[in-house]
């Protein structure tokens, strides 16, 4: 099965990049994931199921530990082809 997730955390900074986002960035470049992008305003990374949900797993507790106040996050499944 293959899983493309879409996540913020916040509290946003449009100055400067806080500190879980760049955690953030950290877990899910340093992941096993097929597709990883990085945006101010959200992000996106797709790949096996095991790849996403062990990255989806680290990226919460360690961006909570560095600040995050909230996190979303939506998990889609992707269909053949996609």
């Amino acid at each position: 099965m293959r899983l493309r997730v879409e996540f913020t955390t916040e509290p946003f900074d449009l100055d400067e990049a806080p500190a879980h986002a760049l955690v953030a960035r950290e877990v899910v470049e340093g992941a096993d994931l097929d597709a990883v992008d990085v945006g101010p305003f959200g992000n996106t990374v797709e790949g096996g199921a095991d790849a996403v949900l062990g990255a989806v797993d680290a990226l919460l507790r360690k961006t909570l530990e560095a600040g995050a106040t909230r996190i979303s996050l939506q998990v889609n499944v992707l269909g053949e082809g996609e």
